[in-house]
């Protein structure tokens, strides 16, 4: 079976490559099947290792508290399924990730580890295993600026299995539930839905595609399958651990946290203090000791991926003397809009977070974040800084009175579920029909979707806004008739918020309509910088 594809074309520098696909023989697959229980994984070493993974022993009634991290990992085995909890670096679990580090690829290799994030581009999590050639899959949303991890999958030394955020956190909830499936909306008309980004390439061919997904459809909508995932090892970072494996989490440290002790075989939890037994008030335990096997102390520090700091000054004054963030003041503070006044919001990275400095005091705004805040607050001072309390950037923010926290799973449960009012993101490409790409363009970028297919996920609840320049650095149109990237969802935009205009989506129709101008723009400004049809509203606004 032969077909051309476009997403690899940066392996070759050429504009478009033949990719080959074997499909196995039956009495192949039947060898594979055979050989199934221990799995063989060709690493940077000249020979083939046999790596037949499983958990630790659990003994029940054994003290959970070692004294010593190097004996807490070392019956890790090879070809085990790790669980590394996280978001960015915020409640890695550093000590035992260094110590695992440590054991070397000839002790412990040809791991399957999953995780929000595989590893950052200034190390930390589970960058030092990556290195070293430890792991030979990630299950992960997002790679980001990672360029060591992208450079290893382009060229085939790790497989990535590339997993909406969301779907994620819910994978994992299924599996320390034990259920053993879930019908999502996310992902649905997308590369996850069809198993068109590839696992595995090597050469410029695809080793190992993607894995479609089964659907059935639920009320008229179509729904993904997804399987849940159990691991054999959980590593994850806790403030206070008791003697008896309770745990509690500091802010938005418990993003993945409980979920995937919950999801393993085996918990190794590293605390940053050790408490006896009862030092934990019942209504202060976030995580039972019955998913806790293994503690040790914490001895490498937090780190701060993104240290972002708020500044004192008038965003509209220092637009006046700079043009591109005059531009994005404008995109912002007309987005402010649409910001309601009780509304609970999900503002995306970037643009979106300008926002709300744009609204009026007291306007009574919960802003969500998907890695597990509701009431998140301006950027901290120095004095307010906290390596606990990120947002779904990465970047230091501080908390409103009255916000709660919380992990991924129950975040994005708010967010399919309907329950916020309006989600805020950035854009590729606009379609004229509301489908949206903001996560990929074949052969250039590849940092994987995020949180942003489960943001749009249920649009018939949750508005979606778009906030983009109209063109890209090249001039070419970001809105177009028909999306041609790879979309994050179809037919899920509501309103494009632009440097130019505002544009209504009929989603049903696959229309837009132009609501209003920019200060200064005129319409046929518009329609030579729109890639795609549109009416124009009688009477015409003006963006204030």
């Amino acid at each position: 079976m032969e077909f051309a594809c476009s997403f690899v074309p940066k392996l070759a520098g050429a504009s478009s490559i033949q990719i080959r696909l074997t499909q196995r023989t039956r009495s192949a697959w039947r060898v594979k099947q055979r050989a199934s229980h221990a799995r063989g994984f060709q690493t940077s070493s000249p020979f083939l290792r046999e790596a037949a993974g499983g958990a630790p022993a659990k003994i029940r009634g054994q003290r959970k508290v070692f004294d010593s991290v190097d004996e807490a990992v070392a019956d890790i085995q090879s070809g085990s399924t790790l669980l590394s909890a996280g978001f960015g670096l915020c409640g890695t679990a550093e000590t035992i990730l260094t110590a695992m580090a440590k054991r070397g690829a000839e002790n412990l290799h040809s791991l399957t580890a999953v995780s929000n994030n595989a590893g950052t581009a200034i190390g930390g999590g589970l960058s030092p295993l990556i290195a070293a050639g430890q792991v030979n899959r990630a299950i992960c949303s997002f790679l980001g600026n990672n360029k060591a991890l992208e450079s290893k999958y382009l060229n085939g030394e790790i497989a990535i299995e590339l997993t909406p955020q969301g779907t994620l956190a819910e994978k994992l909830r299924c599996g320390g539930a034990g259920i053993p499936a879930f019908f999502t909306p996310t992902g649905v008309n997308t590369f996850i839905q069809s198993g068109q980004i590839p696992a595995r390439l090597k050469n410029g061919q695809v080793i190992e595609p993607g894995k479609p997904r089964e659907t059935r459809i639920f009320d008229g909508k179509i729904y993904n399958m997804e399987t849940a995932i159990k691991g054999d090892v959980a590593v994850l970072r806790a403030h206070k651990v008791d003697e008896a494996g309770n745990c509690q989490f500091r802010y938005t440290t418990q993003s993945f946290g409980p979920l995937m002790a919950k999801a393993a075989k085996v918990a190794i939890v590293e605390a940053e203090h050790i408490v006896p037994v009862g030092e934990l008030k019942s209504d202060e335990i976030d995580l039972p000791g019955v998913f806790v096997d293994r503690i040790v102390q914490a001895t490498e520090s937090k780190i701060i991926e993104i240290e972002k700091l708020r500044q004192d000054e008038d965003l509209e004054e220092v637009g006046k003397k700079d043009p591109a963030l005059a531009r994005r003041n404008r995109i912002a503070k007309r987005a402010a809009k649409e910001l309601k006044p009780g509304y609970y919001a999900n503002l995306g990275v970037g643009m979106p977070t300008l926002a709300p400095s744009f609204l009026p005091p007291n306007s009574n705004v919960w802003i969500q974040s998907e890695n597990g805040i509701l009431g998140m607050g301006p950027y901290p001072t120095k004095e307010e800084l906290d390596a606990d309390i990120i947002n779904a950037g990465k970047e230091t923010v501080t908390l409103v009175p009255g916000a709660s926290v919380f992990d991924s799973s129950e975040s994005f449960g708010m967010i399919r579920g309907g329950h916020i009012d309006v989600s805020m993101l950035g854009a590729l490409q606009v379609g004229a029909n509301g489908d949206l790409a903001n996560y990929m363009i074949p052969g250039k970028v590849f940092k994987g979707m995020g949180g942003a297919m489960d943001l749009v996920g249920n649009p018939d609840a949750t508005k979606i806004v778009v906030l983009t320049d109209h063109v890209d650095k090249n001039g070419r149109p970001k809105i177009v008739q028909n999306a041609t990237l790879p979309l994050t969802g179809a037919r899920v935009v509501s309103t494009i918020i632009t440097d130019l205009c505002v544009l209504q989506v009929d989603r049903q129709k696959g229309e837009l309509t132009l609501t209003e101008l920019a200060p200064g723009v005129e319409l046929d400004e518009v329609k030579q910088k729109t890639g795609a049809k549109f009416h124009v509203a009688e009477p015409l606004g003006r963006m204030e």
